[in-house]
Order: C-alpha cells, then structure tokens, then sequence
C-alpha cells in the first residue's frame, strides 16, 4: 500500500488529537444515518439554488440543520465512495477507475489493507448497517464482503447474479444478509430499502444500541425509469421526478426518527457520491451548471451536503468552508467517540467543531479527486488537473474557464497547486 503523504495529512499524536479532538459538547455515542445519493450533484437541489426541481424536504433539513456550500468528492462512484470509507484521497488509495462490478469482475476491495470508519464503529459498539450502492466488489463472489467492510447487516443490490447484470429500481436483486430477497420482484427497490433503513433504527434502538446506518441510495442514476409516484399519476419518467421520489425517501426516514424518538440523538448527513449524470447545462439561480458525472469539473464533483441534528447543532447555517468527502471519515469517528490512536495518517479532516457553531473551522487549503489516475485539486478559486497540467479560473462559479497564466494571481495559484500536486508524488 503506497500512502504519499503531505501538508494536510496528519501522522504524529500531537497532530492527530488536535486533528480529530472531541466535539464541544457531550454526544453519548449519537445514532448516525449517512445517506449517500447516487449521481446527484449540488444544483439539483432548490436548497441550492435549482428554480425548477422541488426538492422540499432536503430544502427543509437544510433549514432546520446545517448546509455546506462547498463540498467535493471524486466524479465517479469507485474512487468517491472509496474516499469516504477510508479517509484517504484517491491519489492514496489508487481506486481512480469504477470497478466494473456490473459485468462480473471477480475484483474486490481488499479490507484487510484498508480499514473503514464502518469498523472502526463497530469496534466502538456501533451497530452498523448498509444499503444500495456496493460497487466495491461482486457479492457472488465475494458473499461476505459488506461484512469485511464493517457492516453488521446489509440490503444492498447484487449487480450481478447468475452471468447477468440486474435491477435497481423495479424487479431489483437485493441481498439482504446474503440471501436474495423475493419481495423485490413486484415492488419499487428504493422502498424496500427505506423501509429497512427503519428497521434497523428500530431494532437498534430497541436493544439501547448506537447505530450507524449508510443509506446508499440507488436513486437518482441511470436509467430514467418511472417511480411509484409516476405510475400513479400517468406521466412520464425523468430525472427531476426520480430525485423528487429520492426526496420524499428521506422525508420519510426523517418522520422515522421522529417517531421513534431519537431525533436528539441522531445526527443525519446527506451527501452525493458525484455529480449529475448529465448532457445538457442545468440551471440554477445563480447560473448555469456544465460538465457532470465522469468530468473533473465543477459540474462533476460539486455534491450536495446537509447536515440535521435537532436540538444538538446550530439550525439554518450555510457553511462555505471547503469539505473533502474524505472528511466523513475523521467526522463519523469523532463523533462517535473513537480515540484518534485508533487511526493515523488519514487525509480526512474532521469538522465537528463547525457543527457545534465554531466559524469556519476548519479551513481547509484544498479538496481533491480522482477519476482513471487523473486528480483535480481545488483551492475554492482555481482548480488544477493533473493531466495535464491545466489550471482552471473557478472565480465566478459556476462559470470556470480555462487560464492562460497571464495574470500574476493565475501563475501563484498554479504554483501553489503544483507543488501541492508534486508533494504527493
């Protein structure tokens, strides 16, 4: 395993308890929901500025809770989700390409190199759980690979079973603790697994046990097929009723937890693993978003981040400190509690102090990612591909143009990129 270690990585004790210190005030090992949407950039949502997809209530956990105005991650699954597992960037843990789990590759994540928030929770007592999207490697040939990565139960999709791709969304392959559940053949799959998201909060908390559920949503990716919600009206299928169907989804979670009465012991975060797979420019009020999905653009790995917890964080906060998905990792066990021995050198850093009400704390000099071993950094005003060697203006986003080095601002900044760039090399 190469690690390439720089500015931002923290390795010595000293470093490391100042990195992941305790939050501000005392958390009782909290429950934790992370819900991660699939293919869903920031302008998709009106929270955000989208004049044309309503999206109420991620609207409205952004007005009771905390939105993060610049949050990054890599523009594809593999390498993003990657990053929030383990704590590293891309560029550290090599996973830059998708695994191509959905034509049968035998190859999977290693997690035995690789340690993950998930089991570093679980060590602490957690009760850990995940759903949907598990591209990390095949459960045909890997039946116990959510369990390796540190979740206790699953329902995730089994992209491929039996020499053949399958479903997500209706007559879907879900396996459910490793069997394949039958009920998925007449029901919409984004439902079934809602529904044992609240089981599990449920059962959890019936047995007085702090949970940690990943809610990989399936929903809003390809393809665009009709959502329950659809068929009930007779119209068409598209991308802005799938994520107003993945909203209603977490309406749903929300009303959950309030009925379960943990809603002051459970932190809820939501976050996309990339941008929106997307052809055309979409509109926001503050103008128009270009590039998507598989693109080291704004458009590509922009992703949405909310953050709600009732009574415990500071309400109706837009954040524009720069987050790295990575710094779920850092955040997740800080949160719950973990000693910082219990992991070194990760790039993760962790913002808990910005959810107890500290301004801008932490003010991170750069996010990064990943997609085929080429990597962006971005400093919040330009942005550098490693590729070759571009530097882009990201000044007036969502504009972003290409810079001819002309100005002394542009060359500092390539500068400054670059040798952040060298450092990891």
């Amino acid at each position: 395993m190469k690690l390439n270690f720089n500015t931002q990585i923290f390795a010595s004790g000293t470093a490391l308890i100042s990195l992941f210190s305790a939050c501000s005030e005392p958390n009782n090992q909290p429950n934790i929901l992370l819900i991660v949407a699939d293919d869903l950039g920031y302008e998709k949502l009106g929270c955000y500025g989208n004049p044309v997809s309503p999206t109420p209530n991620l609207d409205r956990m952004a007005n009771n809770g905390m939105l993060f105005e610049r949050a990054y991650a890599s523009p594809v699954s593999t390498p993003s989700r990657m990053s929030l597992y383990t704590g590293y960037y891309p560029i550290n843990h090599q996973y830059t390409n998708v695994i191509p789990v959905h034509i049968g590759t035998k190859e999977a994540v290693d997690f035995n190199q690789w340690s993950t928030y998930a089991q570093i929770l679980r060590e602490n007592g957690y009760h850990t759980a995940v759903t949907g999207k598990w591209q990390l490697g095949a459960l045909e040939f890997h039946p116990d690979h959510c369990r390796e990565g540190g979740f206790d139960s699953w329902c995730v999709w089994q992209i491929w079973k039996d020499n053949a791709k399958t479903t997500r969304y209706w007559n879907a392959t879900y396996n459910h603790d490793g069997k394949i559940r039958e009920d998925a053949k007449h029901r919409y799959g984004p439902d079934i697994l809602a529904e044992y998201v609240i089981e599990e909060m449920a059962k959890a908390n019936k047995r007085k046990q702090p949970f940690c559920i990943q809610h990989n949503m399936v929903l809003p990716h390809t393809p665009i097929l009709d959502t329950p919600l659809d068929r009930e009206l007779g119209r068409e299928a598209s991308l802005d009723n799938m994520i107003f169907y993945m909203d209603l989804i977490v309406g749903k979670l929300m009303d959950a937890i309030d009925s379960l009465g943990i809603a002051e012991n459970t932190i809820v975060l939501f976050i996309g693993d990339n941008g929106t797979e997307a052809q055309q420019p979409r509109k926001t009020i503050n103008g128009w978003v270009d590039g998507g999905k598989w693109s080291l653009t704004e458009g590509g790995t922009h992703v949405p981040f909310i953050v709600q917890w009732a009574g415990k964080i500071v309400k109706g906060r837009r954040i524009s400190s720069l987050i790295d998905i990575t710094d779920l990792f850092a955040t997740l066990c800080d949160l719950s509690g973990v000693k910082p021995e219990k992991y070194k050198g990760v790039n993760s850093i962790s913002f808990t102090r910005l959810l107890f009400g500290e301004e801008n704390y932490p003010d991170r000099n750069y996010v990064t990612g990943g997609i085929n071993k080429n990597h962006y950094i971005f400093n919040g005003q330009w942005r550098f591909l490693s590729h070759d060697s571009t530097l882009y203006d990201c000044r007036q986003l969502p504009i972003e143009k290409i810079s001819d080095l002309s100005e002394p601002e542009a060359i500092d900044a390539y500068n400054e990129l670059l040798k952040i760039w060298d450092s990891f090399q």
